[in-house]
């Protein structure tokens, strides 16, 4: 089955790659079930940052201090939690 996919305003780009740089990117998209060129876009975006970026920095800035009452159990009651519910309880700290 044949089928094309079309992103609205998508430009038809050509880029040279090094052997190495092919190589990265063919590994991730296979990592992540991907399209080349989706692993591309991908990388550009982040690069570049999407509005979809800057909304999600927004909000944390706009939202930051929000719950400055927000009672926080010290890490002490984590742990033991951690230890009754028999999670792998990890030695980080």
């Amino acid at each position: 089955m044949l089928y094309v996919v079309l992103y609205m305003g998508a430009v038809r780009t050509q880029i040279y790659l090094t052997e190495e740089q092919r190589k990265a990117l063919d590994a991730r998209r296979r990592r992540e079930r991907k399209t080349l060129a989706a692993v591309v876009r991908d990388a550009i975006d982040a690069y570049i940052g999407t509005p979809a970026t800057a909304d999600a920095q927004r909000i944390l800035d706009e939202s930051f201090g929000t719950l400055p009452k927000l009672k926080v159990p010290p890490r002490t009651y984590w742990r033991k939690r951690e230890r009754r519910l028999g999670w792998r309880v990890r030695s980080s700290d």
